[in-house]
């Protein structure tokens, strides 16, 4: 089961982007937001990754594959 601690992880991320994006685009820099929301993207993905692999393993061990 998906802790509460990594779903506060991801909204917190998630809550750190909105406010840079909305920062650059007041700043007049579009250019960047695509390079901000990857960031998020990424970093999310990073800790989403980590949490399947282990359900992974779970799997691999109750079922004794290989």
């Amino acid at each position: 089961m998906v802790s509460a601690d990594l779903i506060f992880k991801i909204a917190g991320i998630a809550m750190i982007v909105s406010v840079i994006h909305s920062v650059i685009k007041q700043a007049g820099k579009d250019e960047y937001l695509w390079m901000v929301t990857l960031t998020g993207v990424v970093l999310v993905l990073s800790l989403v990754i980590n949490v399947v692999a282990d359900f992974f393993r779970a799997v691999r061990t109750t079922f004794q594959l290989p």
